[in-house]
């Protein structure tokens, strides 16, 4: 490996504008870790908080945006048995995606999924890892039930839908234009509701109500969508896109009997996301590798275009992922 390596860098808090290219030194693995030379990099809405100034990385990560990435591993720490130098992976990055190479936790990489480019690859680990914890372990999500999840054309949405139809799941979805309807359709879901000329409230009650709702406008839709579940139903909340509070009337939570939960990914404990991946590598990678579910694919841009991809994200234009070719 050279010593130093291209990044992009967040250089001050503001718009898209602010991700500048720089040089860095090449990242060290430490203990348990591998460094990966990356190929493609996933963009994410937590990248765009942060480069607003509004997601700190945790303690210790890398200052640079980017949580996931797939490509070839570089090198391996002491203690690492899981991966070896050569293999192509795919993983869950603490920070430090929009590089050349990026360090992680050896336990947070996955094998590439047998047949998919690395491209495909790297949008896999952000919204599969948040999917999963929050519409099956939080969520519990079981076959049969009626699930609703609002951005059905986004990378999280997209998954959502997916992991949701195969698990069984009667899959209700909301979207802004008769286009990003029929993608989420085609994905699997029941019914598309195109939020801009339909009340997403009034369909699920006409379905007796959503047993989980994935949620990440938050907003006025908090108590909307508490009109939307089912008694005895589940709301997770993963993002805030119109703003973290809302007037609630808690006699209908504790009449009903609903439940109101939330994570966020990122500051999750290491052997947390450990987990996390061994419960994909079981339960999801053999639908990848069968081709029976997909990333959806929105647009790549080249890593020093990283604010062009950051202007697409936050346009809500894209359907599915956007990766920088890296």
């Amino acid at each position: 490996m050279t010593e130093y390596m291209r990044v992009v860098e967040i250089s001050e808090s503001g718009g898209p504008e602010v991700l500048k290219p720089a040089k860095r030194p090449v990242p060290v693995p430490g203990h348990g870790e591998i460094v990966i030379k990356v190929a493609y990099a996933g963009v994410n809405r937590p990248d765009a908080l942060q480069r607003a100034g509004n997601y700190s990385p945790p303690p210790g990560a890398s200052d640079l945006p980017g949580l996931e990435a797939a490509g070839e591993v570089a090198a391996i720490g002491p203690g690492v048995t899981e991966h070896a130098v050569g293999d192509q992976v795919c993983a869950l990055l603490p920070g430090g995606g929009y590089a050349e190479y990026a360090g992680t936790p050896a336990v947070h990489a996955l094998p590439v999924p047998e047949g998919m480019s690395p491209r495909d690859a790297a949008c896999l680990p952000e919204t599969f890892f948040t999917v999963w914890t929050n519409v099956f372990d939080r969520g519990e999500l079981n076959a049969g039930e009626r699930f609703l999840v609002h951005g059905g054309s986004s990378g999280i949405g997209t998954t959502a839908i997916q992991l949701a139809n195969v698990a069984g799941a009667r899959v209700f979805t909301t979207a802004g234009s008769a286009e990003k309807c029929r993608v989420c359709e085609d994905l699997g879901a029941e019914r598309a509701i195109n939020y801009k000329e339909e009340d997403f409230v009034e369909f699920m009650r006409a379905e007796n109500g959503a047993d989980l709702i994935l949620d990440m406008v938050g907003g006025g839709y908090i108590p909307r969508n508490i009109k939307a579940l089912a008694d005895d139903g589940r709301m997770v909340h993963i993002a805030f896109l119109g703003g973290p509070k809302a007037e609630v009337n808690f006699a209908q939570i504790m009449v009903r009997r609903l439940t109101i939960t939330g994570s966020t990914l990122r500051p999750q404990s290491d052997l947390a996301k450990a987990r996390i991946a061994e419960a994909l590598r079981e339960n999801v990678w053999p639908h990848l590798a069968s081709g029976r579910i997909a990333p959806v694919f929105d647009s790549e841009f080249a890593l020093e275009d990283a604010s062009q991809a950051h202007a697409r994200l936050e346009s809500s234009e894209h359907i599915g992922k956007i990766v920088l070719k890296v």
